[in-house]
């Protein structure tokens, strides 16, 4: 029987949350209301696009190193992935693992955590699997596991680390050496700086399937809090920033318009963007420097040096029991 760990990731209130968003300049949409059933499943058919190079990058980066890597994380892990994990890239790892006990997942999507859960649970019935839903950026504890393990092994792949901005992304580092203890390490996939023809092909596929997941966002918002977002009156774009280095997803209103979120008004001018998501694009030095709470090990990237797949170690705690904090710019 699948025993699920409930942390309740939708107990804020997302009117306010939304509202607020909305009430920026520019306006935005937290990247976390992409997920619910629906956008998870879109997302899935992103992954397998031609034009979206980082599922695929980093498959075959996994693919072409997996006896190093096995070597490199070592016998009897618990590893914790967060998000639920895509089928090809969960199951390659841990067919590739030597001997692992424990496998924790953590997704904001219940639905889609508990599907890939049982999937994972019966193509390896010898690991104990342990899902929790919970948003991973909210506070969390990991579980206890019936079985013995030698270290903790947090998996983060698909540059997720992105979608913070530096200064969010080196305070999430900070968390993760907490998160997992002093005799855990991070296998973390990290999307690298390059021409951004690349990048803006990547977000804008020939198929428009990476419209529909910025879509669906309004159909999910508008489940979940009762508001009137039409989807027909926006398109969608993807941006290279250069100044900031990343890449960036927006909803462009077609008209003038106003949308009701229960009593509260939000008016959109004709052209006005909501900003849906963004993702940084790093080089090694960058990556490094925000993940100072750890030591880099190994980088493994592509030949064409588009993607890394990188494994850090916690480095040892400071005399005061915590990790310093990186210093950096708050970018927006």
């Amino acid at each position: 029987m699948l025993r699920v760990i409930d942390y309740d990731p939708h107990e804020n209130n997302p009117v306010n949350e939304i509202i607020n968003c909305l009430s920026t300049n520019p306006k935005t949409l937290p990247c976390k209301y992409f997920y619910d059933a629906e956008g998870s499943r879109i997302f899935e058919q992103i992954t397998h696009l031609p034009e979206y190079y980082p599922t695929r990058t980093e498959v075959g980066i996994l693919q072409d190193n997996l006896d190093d890597i096995r070597h490199t994380l070592g016998p009897e892990c618990m590893l914790v992935e967060l998000g639920s994990g895509s089928s090809t890239k969960t199951e390659l790892l841990l067919m590739g693992m030597d001997n692992p006990t424990v496998y924790v997942p953590i997704d904001i999507s219940r639905d889609h955590l508990v599907q890939s859960s049982i999937r994972i649970q019966q193509d390896f019935p010898e690991i104990e699997v342990i899902p929790i839903y919970a948003d991973f950026h909210q506070p969390i504890k990991l579980p206890l596991p019936t079985r013995n393990i030698q270290k903790t092994v947090i998996f983060f792949p698909g540059s997720t680390i992105g979608n913070l901005t530096p200064y969010e992304a080196s305070i999430f580092m900070n968390r993760l050496a907490t998160l997992g203890g002093p005799n855990c390490s991070v296998l973390i996939g990290v999307d690298l700086r390059k021409d951004k023809k690349i990048l803006e092909t990547a977000y804008n596929d020939e198929d428009k399937i990476t419209e529909a997941f910025n879509l669906n966002m309004l159909k999910h918002i508008n489940t979940k809090v009762g508001s009137n977002f039409n989807p027909n009156l926006f398109k969608h774009r993807a941006i290279w920033n250069d100044l900031d280095g990343r890449i960036e997803m927006h909803l462009v209103s077609t008209v003038d318009q106003t949308v009701f979120i229960g009593e509260h008004k939000i008016s959109l001018n004709k052209h006005e963007h909501i900003r849906t998501e963004f993702s940084y694009k790093y080089t090694l030095d960058q990556f490094a420097t925000i993940a100072s709470a750890f030591d880099v090990q190994h980088v493994w990237q592509d030949k064409n040096n588009l993607f890394s797949l990188q494994y850090l170690t916690r480095k040892a705690q400071s005399q005061t029991g915590k990790i310093d904090p990186l210093p950096m710019r708050k970018v927006s």
